[in-house]
């Protein structure tokens, strides 16, 4: 229940934090944005002193990625009482774009983005080789299109020649350069067909892992988190932790070292 709660505070804040950026709401309902971004902080806030007085480590949490992204969530709101003046205002505004960074409080309830992280680290080695043959591609037609085209076309370099060819093979196509001659435009059309291939491979690899990762781990829906690494993901009948071996039973019977 605390974690729905929590999420829905985030989406909340994530959510005041876009339409305050629009500025006839800003006009209308600024003064609701400023109470209910108050509200969403003095939250977080006590969240977060809540968390520093139930781990095992403080100092350790305040360090950790979690723990920078919990401090960041609430700390601009709290700079913008003691920045005061016009160029003061103009620092506030920038900061109050960090409460963005309150969206990645989500990320540790979600076990799912676990399967994900495994199939990118599992794929690296063959999205690697396949970026290099991406590359590959980009320089020889890239060359290919410099000699062909020529600088009365746009393709007055090899490097320009190679931007042409990011923007076609990714089928973003801006049209700023454009070939003009039949054989350009052939080499066009290969490249554009090769996109939809190129932008297939790495799904497919990712997602071959994904399902790989999915058959090979046993079902692992456990939120808590060890009071001694500050990790999450680990099985139903887990006794241990997965990552550094502490007892569970034993931070458990701490009455300091309860989860939140």
């Amino acid at each position: 229940m605390s974690i729905m709660k929590s999420e829905t505070s985030v989406i909340i804040s994530i959510l005041s934090v876009m339409l305050e950026s629009v500025n006839s709401l800003q006009k209308n309902f600024g003064l609701f944005f400023k109470y209910l971004e108050w509200i969403i902080t003095i939250v977080f806030t006590i969240e977060y002193l809540i968390r520093l007085w139930v781990v095992r480590h403080p100092l350790k949490f305040v360090f950790s990625f979690f723990g920078i992204i919990d401090f960041l969530a609430f700390l601009p709101s709290y700079i913008g009482l003691f920045i005061s003046g016009t160029h003061g205002l103009m620092v506030i505004r920038a900061l109050r774009l960090l409460r963005i960074f309150r969206i990645l409080k989500i990320n540790r309830y979600i076990n799912e983005s676990n399967y994900l992280i495994s199939a990118l680290k599992a794929s690296r080695v063959k999205i690697s080789i396949f970026l290099y043959a991406v590359l590959m591609i980009i320089i020889v037609v890239g060359s290919v299109m410099y000699l062909v085209e020529g600088e009365q076309n746009g393709f007055d370099s090899i490097p320009r020649s190679m931007y042409w060819v990011i923007v076609t093979i990714t089928t973003v196509g801006f049209g700023d350069i454009v070939p003009q001659t039949t054989v350009g435009q052939m080499i066009a059309s290969f490249i554009m067909i090769l996109g939809y291939a190129i932008i297939a491979v790495p799904t497919g690899i990712v997602s071959a892992e994904m399902g790989r990762s999915r058959t090979n781990t046993p079902n692992n829906d456990n939120t808590i988190v060890c009071q001694e690494c500050l990790k999450e993901g680990h099985e139903k009948d887990s006794s241990f932790c997965r990552y550094c071996g502490s007892n569970f039973e034993d931070q458990t019977s701490n009455p300091t070292s309860q989860n939140t």
